[in-house]
């Protein structure tokens, strides 16, 4: 095992654990019940991860899928939920602040002064950690939640860039996913702030859940890597209709528009629709992002039917043509039987001479 591999590997779960400890801190902060440390509990399955994954893997990912970066969706969303649901019981305000971090300041001062009459440097540090933590602990709940949410999104970007890449996939389908996944996250937390900071919203709480829902759904498209793959084509009958062959070649494509319009753009237009047609909530942010998904899912519909009319042309060309209709991921048992066919041809022509070299003797004669 590589080196490299193993410290990425590693490197990279120890921040997904250590990110979702400190979700698991806050909601026993603001719940100020000792129970909710048994969210800690389920890194215990990624730790579990880890070790499967340096076994039989070698450190290295899998096709299609990254259990990695599920694991982590399954530690990190309930704090988020929880967090979420317990939303605006302190009060954030400028002078409030103010008087936060001038008690901190203090609190750092004495901490300081005490420490010079102590001995070592270690009540120094001890007393400075103290002070750190408590100076965090006065932030308040609003200010904390975002900064989890935005950690959240940035963390599994750079985790996905961190984590070694299976055999299946190369580095610039990885460049591409990223890339996505940049534009992904920037989307689904502008649809979680920009939602559940409504008024009206925070009042619902059936509403608070439909919304948590939704972006809980649209986080599972994180673990899978179909939208920069092919699916590959079996040599089966069934690899010869015209579904399956248009599901072989444009498999990378289709996945993306089905992401878009069942995971996160279709699911936010919906959310943001009956909150502006049934809710009657409305604002310039929510007037323009339903605009703005309403443009993406008919932009997705419009490169659906540019791929399928495409694919139909091809298709009816090369049957008119006598052809068999093959995708880029044909069985390779069938390409290499047609490209044998082809050497027998070469070498058949090859072997024929020509009529002018075998005409040539009898001129001489």
């Amino acid at each position: 095992m590589e080196l490299m591999v193993l410290l990425n590997a590693l490197v990279t779960r120890l921040l997904f654990v250590l990110h979702s400890l400190i979700g698991v801190w806050r909601v026993t902060a603001v719940k100020k019940e000792p129970k909710y440390w048994l969210l800690a509990l389920l890194n215990l399955l990624l730790c579990l991860e880890t070790g499967l994954t340096l076994k039989f893997k070698q450190g290295r990912g899998y096709k299609w899928f990254s259990p990695a970066i599920f694991l982590y969706l399954i530690c990190i969303v309930p704090s988020l939920w929880l967090l979420e649901i317990h939303h605006g019981t302190q009060y954030c305000g400028n002078e409030p602040g103010a008087v936060q971090v001038n008690v901190s300041n203090q609190d750092f001062n004495q901490s300081r002064e005490s420490s010079h009459g102590s001995e070592g440097t270690d009540h120094h540090i001890i007393q400075t950690a103290k002070v750190f933590v408590n100076q965090l602990s006065t932030i308040c709940e609003t200010v904390w939640t975002l900064a989890l949410h935005q950690t959240f999104l940035l963390l599994l970007v750079v985790g996905r860039w961190l984590l070694p890449i299976g055999v299946e996939i190369t580095r610039d389908q990885l460049s591409q996913l990223l890339l996505m996944f940049v534009g992904t996250a920037a989307d689904i937390l502008e649809f979680a702030s920009e939602t559940l900071d409504i008024e009206d919203v925070r009042k619902n709480y059936a509403l608070i859940n439909a919304i948590l829902a939704v972006w809980t759904w649209s986080m599972l498209q994180f673990p899978l890597d179909l939208a920069v793959q092919h699916i590959g084509c079996k040599p089966s009958t069934s690899a010869r209709r015209i579904p399956s062959l248009l599901l072989c070649r444009y498999s990378a494509e289709l996945w993306n528009i089905g992401v878009s319009l069942f995971i996160q753009d279709g699911p936010f237009f919906i959310v943001r629709s009956i909150l502006m047609g049934h809710f009657r909530i409305f604002n310039q942010m929510l007037v323009f992002f339903t605009a703005k998904n309403i443009l993406v899912v008919t932009l997705q519909l419009y490169r659906l039917a540019v791929i399928t009319l495409d694919f139909r042309s091809t298709v009816l060309q090369k049957s008119r043509k006598g052809e068999v209709c093959c995708c880029p991921c044909e069985p390779y048992e069938a390409r290499a039987h047609a490209t044998g066919h082809q050497e027998n041809e070469m070498k058949e022509f090859v072997a024929v001479p020509p009529k002018e070299e075998s005409q040539a003797p009898s001129e001489d004669h």
